[in-house]
């Protein structure tokens, strides 16, 4: 991945503020430390009754202007916030704001799956382009027809390369990609592409909202280490159901990968039952060391480089698509 620079001149990066939300403050800090800036510093409080304000403490007059928030738990507080957080800097004058949501929240409804159900990943959409924002940058989001839910340009990233990196550092041997769903099989069959290895999809039953049932296995995983690959990780019913399975059909290992730790209900006890030999998430939703304690074998790798070059990229009006372009070719190559 390329380093961040300053393509033209110190008085061009000035004019950039990246501020943060509440949720992931540590992430900023080191998206702003690449980038060689100081955070935008902003003052985020409640009134008794529990509402946001958020006051400014930089001049934003004229600026190009970043929030960085992940839609995580507590995710209406959150969410809240990032509009707040917009319509503060548009109030400000600030000439362009970017919202950078490296985790969004709502993503699985994305559809009418029944009658009388809303489409609430739209319906967020629309309300931070009403807040006023000018453009996002989201990270893996949970379907790729989300961007489509936006009426202004969206930048989506993936964290496949710092994912496929840690991975190849393993020298994992007689590897199996699986998939845990048939919604899946284009992710993993990115990392099937990037890692090598066979490509297997989980057949998978969904009985409620934290539990999902794996009843058959297409491809073969037996003497494999199996890797399995999601955008994200809440309850952990989807991953651990899909160790089991693959270790009744002969797999000797099984590692999970995932962008986002959401991390919710049963998740941790299933995780630390599931007896991954790896465990690797990213900090698009901040761990607490509480966390990190009752999962050892937990790696959080970090996608601020990641980040930081997206948006130095868009303050220098430059491609973000070339981010990935290594790492595609490195896919395609014979």
């Amino acid at each position: 991945m390329m380093a961040c620079r300053d393509t033209r001149g110190e008085a061009d990066l000035n004019r950039l503020c990246v501020f943060a939300g509440s949720a992931v403050p540590d992430l900023v800090d080191r998206v702003c430390e690449r980038l060689g800036i100081q955070r935008g510093e902003a003052v985020i409080d409640q009134f008794p009754d529990g509402e946001t304000t958020i006051k400014l403490e930089d001049d934003v007059r004229g600026r190009d202007c970043f929030v960085v928030q992940s839609t995580c738990p507590p995710v209406n507080d959150n969410l809240m916030e990032l509009l707040i957080f917009i319509d503060s800097l548009r109030r400000a004058s600030a000439d362009r704001i970017t919202a950078v949501i490296p985790y969004f929240g709502y993503a699985r409804q994305d559809r009418k799956s029944e009658g009388r159900t809303p489409i609430t990943a739209k319906l967020v959409a629309n309300m931070i382009a009403t807040a006023g924002v000018d453009r996002v940058l989201a990270m893996d989001l949970h379907a790729d027809q989300i961007q489509g839910f936006f009426d202004i340009p969206v930048d989506h990233l993936t964290a496949t390369p710092v994912l496929c990196r840690h991975f190849e550092s393993l020298n994992l041997e007689n590897i199996a990609i699986v998939s845990p769903d048939i919604g899946n099989i284009k992710t993993a069959n990115k990392f099937a592409s990037h890692l090598g290895g066979e490509l297997a999809v989980i057949d998978k039953r969904r009985t409620s909202g934290d539990h999902a049932t794996a009843v058959n296995i297409i491809g073969d995983v037996r003497g494999k280490t199996v890797c399995i690959f999601d955008d994200m990780v809440t309850t952990a019913g989807t991953a651990t159901e899909a160790a089991r399975l693959v270790r009744e059909h002969g797999a000797v290992g099984v590692c999970l990968g995932a962008t986002h730790a959401v991390f919710a209900g049963p998740a941790f006890e299933r995780l630390r039952k599931a007896e991954f030999a790896h465990l690797v998430v990213t900090d698009t939703i901040p761990m607490s060391e509480d966390a990190k304690a009752k999962l050892p074998n937990l790696t959080v790798l970090t996608v601020s480089d990641l980040i930081a070059e997206a948006i130095r990229r868009i303050h220098h009006h430059e491609s973000i698509s070339a981010l990935f372009k290594e790492h595609n070719d490195h896919q395609h190559q014979p």
